[in-house]
């Protein structure tokens, strides 16, 4: 299928990363970003819950926010075609803030900080491993073709894999938490359509 035009969600979500990105860089001495913006699960669950939009919009560095920023725009552009800009933000942000609300239910009393798009990018990509469930995709660092369904399968696999292993400072529960709500929604759109 070819795209024969960008919708304007993706390319806002991308614009209000990025200006936000640089925001950050600059104001690092003047504005808490992290204190009031990053998802506390402690101060998120005590009503702080603007954070479960704002921390979508924060990235720990440049290769955090490339890697989200590509992977969005790989994998949006088509959804966004096909959905439409309405239901590609209601999808894209209910992963985000599912992500969100579920990775803070279970870290009640954290107060580590977590930060970017991931959650949302995650249910981006198990979208289009539904939707396309066939298209041949190169990914990275594997460079053999592998159809988008087992894509989806491989990334999540890591990720719990990573997630049981407590592999890195990376909010891995938050990933796969996007990946899960990501499901729920759409079998729960199917059933309505149908």
């Amino acid at each position: 299928m070819r795209i024969r035009q960008t919708q304007n969600g993706l390319r806002n979500l991308v614009i209000a990363n990025v200006a936000v990105f640089f925001l950050q860089l600059i104001l690092v001495h003047v504005v808490p970003f992290t204190k009031f913006f990053a998802l506390i699960p402690r101060q998120f669950m005590k009503g702080w819950i603007w954070q479960g939009v704002t921390y979508m919009f924060l990235h720990g560095g440049f290769f955090h926010i490339a890697i989200n920023m590509y992977v969005l725009w790989m994998f949006g552009r088509e959804l966004e075609y096909l959905w439409g800009t309405k239901e590609f933000y209601k999808y894209y942000f209910i992963c985000g803030i599912g992500a969100a609300f579920i990775y803070s239910l279970f870290n009640m009393k954290s107060g580590t900080p977590v930060i970017g798009a991931s959650g949302a990018v995650f249910g981006i990509l198990l979208a289009f491993g539904i939707t396309f469930p066939g298209r041949k995709l190169i990914i990275f660092p594997f460079f053999i073709p592998i159809e988008a369904k087992y894509a989806v399968f491989l990334f999540g696999g890591l990720e719990f894999l990573m997630l049981l292993t407590g592999g890195g400072n990376i909010a891995h529960l938050a990933h796969l938490a996007g990946l899960a709500v990501g499901y729920l929604y759409l079998r729960w759109k199917r059933r309505r359509l149908y």
